[in-house]
């Protein structure tokens, strides 16, 4: 009896085991995309104990249209569980530990004032305090050491007059006019703010010296994006307004400026030279004796891209190397770096020290989640990771994702990322989708790379191998690679990726006739520029915001200047041949690839126009097509509706004609 009772239930539990349904592993969709939340912002208090970060909400189908909330939160350096300080549907920003030990941090909080002001909370999160009053609002802020006097940008008002006459009609824009400039403020910590920045300075950003006297700007005489990107100047003025002097002027690239700890000397990033594509050499400029030096060390070959003092001998700063990042630091008199942290799987783009310097924070990115609080200490250079804001990535099942090398045109050496598909198995090929980045000078890095524009791990679950090729003109790797494609934009560079194609096709791991391709700006040009010079190659195109016409391009886009200097290093007029012979439009005679045209509407970097002609022109040649304008979005997609239609678009392309 007992052995056939137990032969029973051996054969049930068999039955009850094989007839379970198999649960497998869910890749990423659309809506999981625009799902993620990420920490943008981090902040280390001095005394090592605590961090404060901004995390990037985004809202859901029942909030309000418009971009991500900006939530702010405190979390122990040790660990434990965030503290809310400000959640949605409030946003706050630019989180900064004050010489009191509290954090300090601009919000527009409804019950408060109805303008963007600077608030305060002790160390627990509690006690808000507000500090400013500024009646239009501020942009930025920063604290004198000592915590005596708080200086802070905002943006001119439209007057009363200006906006009386707007309202009875004439609202006329006019080129030049009616200019509106970002000013620097000074208040101290109980007295009332005041202007100290000349009436024709544009203020971009600041930094105070160290005696709380003076302050380093970086300033333009007129606003504007191509002023921003190519004409700015560094300057130091007296926390009075008085004294003002220009110390690096040289157009170029330009961006972060930070005081050597006795106040004697800036340490800068800038561009080599006028043309430079990026502000990616390190400078000293000695105030004393008026001199400037490019302390880069010449045998490296990265993109430094934040930067500070440890002492006055010493300076720390993050660098991009390929498609990884290293926390270095430098001795000035010696130029050469020490490694502090990094270099592996952890993507950081800055460093948040403490008081001392040897812990920091980080908003840190790998191959398996976005943006998450990370904390270092420099002397066990290890990271440990504090924040989990999408734990339910770890049920999603991602594509296996590397940094890979080919050879490009000339035997450059090429990298780049590739992602093979979820599931893939050995000796198939599959289809193959490239997503290369804007700019030209931007950079793929072997860390996230899943976004509404770049949906890579959507693309990797929907069956295609996903490669994201860092061309010449990437950034990463010096002046001198990403300058490699000047006076021959869509040339040797576009020649890297179609050898990045042909070294898959011989790896056995793609089909050369199923080749797609998406992309973003100047990713978009790339797009355009594939199925129209090389359709050929491709069987499917997708752009969106992409450049179409070079010439009309620079008759449109906010950055002429910009894109003339530090990427074609050529103005059009001086070779209208190329630049038409270089546009996508200029080659549909030969093209048949479909190709999907999408863009912003509010776009002023690359105008819509660009889309418009490109959809035009492919409709009057018969090569299918589709144009899909989103309103109200500026050189990219900000809302949650027009981020999860254009995913499923990129899906629905490439299913209907790569696939």
């Amino acid at each position: 009896m007992y052995p056939r009772f137990f032969s029973m239930l051996a054969l049930i539990l068999f039955l009850f085991i094989t007839c379970q349904p198999v649960v497998t592993a869910q890749g990423l969709s659309p809506e999981d995309v625009a799902n993620i939340k990420t920490v943008s912002s981090v902040s280390m208090s001095h005394n090592a104990e605590s961090v404060a970060y901004t995390l990037s909400v985004p809202r859901t189908d029942d909030d309000p249209v418009g971009r991500n909330y900006s939530e702010l939160y405190i979390i122990l350096a040790t660990g434990g569980d965030p503290v809310p300080v400000i959640e949605k549907p409030q946003s706050a920003g630019s989180p900064q530990w004050g010489a009191d030990g509290r954090l300090y941090f601009i919000a527009q909080l409804a019950d408060h004032h109805d303008q963007v002001q600077v608030y305060s909370v002790n160390n627990s999160g509690d006690d808000l305090q507000k500090h400013t009053q500024a009646e239009h609002g501020l942009s930025s802020f920063a604290w004198s050491a000592d915590g005596s006097t708080l200086a802070y940008t905002a943006m001119d008002p439209v007057s009363d007059e200006q906006r009386e006459l707007e309202e009875r009609g004439y609202d006329m824009i006019v080129a030049g006019e009616n200019l509106r400039f970002m000013r620097l403020w000074v208040k101290p910590r109980d007295g009332d703010a005041g202007i100290i920045s000349p009436d024709d300075l544009y203020i971009w950003n600041f930094s105070w010296g160290p005696n709380g006297e003076q302050l380093a700007m970086r300033v333009s005489d007129k606003p504007g994006a191509d002023e921003d990107q190519m004409y700015t100047r560094f300057s130091v003025i007296n926390k009075d307004g008085t004294e003002l002097r220009d110390v690096m002027s040289t157009p170029k690239k330009k961006t972060s400026v930070s005081w050597s700890p006795d106040g004697s000397r800036l340490a800068v990033l800038a561009g080599k030279v006028y043309s430079d594509p990026l502000p990616q050499r390190i400078w000293i400029i000695d105030l004393e004796e008026g001199t400037k030096k490019d302390v880069t060390p010449e045998y490296w070959k990265g993109t430094p891209e934040w930067l500070t003092w440890m002492d006055d001998l010493t300076l720390m700063f993050t660098a991009v190397e390929r498609s990884a990042t290293t926390l270095y630091t430098m001795r000035t008199d010696r130029l050469t770096k020490n490694e502090l942290l990094g270099g592996g799987e952890e993507i950081f783009r800055s460093a948040s020290p403490d008081g001392s310097n040897r812990s920091f924070a980080f908003s840190v990115n790998t191959k398996n989640h976005p943006g998450e609080v990370y904390v270092a200490d420099a002397r066990r250079a290890e990271f440990q990771r504090l924040t989990y804001h999408n734990t339910w990535l770890n049920e999603r099942e991602l594509g296996e994702q590397s940094s890979i090398t080919w050879k490009g045109a000339d035997d450059k050496e090429i990298e780049g990322i590739l992602v093979k598909p979820v599931g893939f198995e050995e000796g198939v090929r599959y289809p193959l989708a490239i997503l290369p980045h804007g700019g030209p000078e931007g950079i793929s890095m072997n860390g996230w790379n899943t976004r509404p524009l770049y949906p890579v791990q959507l693309l990797a679950n929907e069956g295609y191998v996903v490669f994201k090729p860092n061309y010449r003109g990437s950034g990463g790797r010096g002046t001198e690679f990403a300058s490699a494609n000047h006076r021959d934009l869509g040339g040797k560079e576009f020649d890297d990726v179609l050898l990045g194609i042909d070294d898959l096709d011989e790896a056995g791991l793609i089909d050369p006739d199923k080749v797609g391709i998406s992309g973003t700006s100047y990713g978009g040009y790339f797009a355009a520029w594939a199925a129209t010079r090389h359709s050929d190659r491709f069987a499917a195109g997708i752009t969106f915001a992409g450049l179409s016409n070079w010439i009309s391009f620079m008759g449109t886009t906010d950055i002429p200047h910009e894109m003339s200097v530090v990427h074609w290093d050529l103005y059009w007029f001086d070779n209208p041949g190329q630049n038409w012979e270089r546009s996508p439009v200029a080659w549909l005679n030969q093209a048949d690839t479909p190709l999907l045209v999408a863009t912003g509407l509010a776009d002023e970097r690359v105008h819509p126009e660009q889309s418009i002609q490109l959809h035009q022109f492919l409709e009057m040649k018969g090569i299918p097509t589709g144009l899909v304008l989103y309103p109200r979005q500026p050189h990219g997609l900000t809302e949650r509706a027009h981020q999860l239609d254009f995913m499923n678009r990129v899906i629905d392309w490439f299913e209907e004609y790569l696939k």
